[in-house]
């Protein structure tokens, strides 16, 4: 949170959800390593589209912190040279730049979905359980407070290349909280899909979409952290080839672009070894006078489909796990 606000009381999500900013907690129990390095994949020769030409900011909603001020976020010198850009910049400085101020940008992102939970919290008489605000809203404030500890960090940087990638690398024990929204993310949608179904809490979205001055509903926001954590690698990767390979500091952009592409490695494994866990769980349940042991006991499900069997009339559903095929 910001400096100056005052103690901000526990919230429902914070209550309910595992995760925390300085102790994650995996969905299986335990604390999750993240890789310290990867071999990154076989990079593209082109360029990633990078949005140097920065939009008109917005005007910063009023976030509603049981009786706080606004939130605010100061344009830092970085993005003030963005506004108005200097035809001597770089290719470099201007990736540089772009890292910052979509930083910037995100954690403003992430301070509009807390007005949301906070406003939600507050309303005791809108119809929905606390489960559901954890489903919805997940760990969002673990990382809102992790990606603001983060901008900061960046702020100080300068503009330098290699300490804005030893940021990534310092802090890349904290990224593990991606996994846990990574992994919730499905039973967000779910749970947003279920609350625009009650007519009082379509309309408190609505409406609080059209107090923030904002074109783009809750849905997007939540979005938007799945998306983030799998683009600063790329982010990294175009410092990377812009820069001196024979230059001081070098190594430290290519570890930082290993530990972020490791971070999202890790993701997409923790996220399909999650769906596949809740898959088996469903056709267990599916399985009548089922004698043996539970499915899990044949390792991870590999592929299942549907198929005709010669000289049988009906189709017969297929099942492979790692040591069984289950028909």
């Amino acid at each position: 949170l910001p400096e100056g606000d005052g103690e901000r009381p526990l919230s429902l999500a914070s209550t309910l959800s595992s995760g925390s900013s300085r102790d994650s907690r995996s969905l299986f129990g335990s604390t999750a390593a993240l890789p310290s390095s990867a071999t990154p994949p076989e990079q593209s020769e082109d360029d990633i589209d990078l949005e140097l030409s920065p939009a008109e900011p917005e005007p910063a909603p009023d976030h509603h912190r049981n009786g706080d001020g606004k939130a605010r976020f100061p344009a830092s010198p970085v993005v003030a040279r963005a506004m108005a850009p200097d035809p001597k910049l770089t290719y470099l400085d201007r990736v540089v730049m772009e890292i910052i101020e979509t930083e910037r940008m995100y954690v403003k992102d992430r301070s509009i979905v807390e007005d949301y939970l906070a406003h939600i919290i507050d309303m005791s008489n809108l119809p929905i359980q606390p489960e559901q605000v954890c489903g919805l809203f997940g760990n969002i404030e673990d990382i809102y407070e992790f990606n603001s500890e983060l901008l900061q960090s960046l702020d100080m940087c300068e503009s330098d290349p290699v300490a804005i990638a030893r940021c990534f690398v310092d802090k890349r024990e904290y990224f593990d909280i991606y996994t846990q929204y990574c992994t919730n993310y499905p039973n967000s949608v779910a749970a947003l899909t279920d609350c625009m179904g009650s007519k009082t809490l379509a309309t408190f979205f609505q409406d609080r979409q059209a107090a923030l001055k904002r074109s783009l509903p809750l849905g997007s926001y939540l979005l938007k952290p799945v998306q983030r954590i799998l683009k600063y690698h790329l982010l990294l990767q175009e410092i990377a080839k812009h820069f001196d390979s024979d230059e001081e500091g070098y190594e430290v952009i290519q570890e930082a672009i290993n530990t972020m592409t490791g971070v999202a490695w890790y993701i997409n494994d923790m996220k399909r070894k999650h769906e596949h866990a809740v898959r088996v769980q469903e056709i267990q349940s599916l399985l009548i006078n089922w004698k043996g042991p539970d499915l899990t006991t044949y390792g991870e499900l590999v592929l299942e489909g549907t198929f005709h069997v010669l000289r049988a009339k009906n189709t017969r559903t297929l099942f492979l796990f790692e040591r069984m095929l289950l028909i």
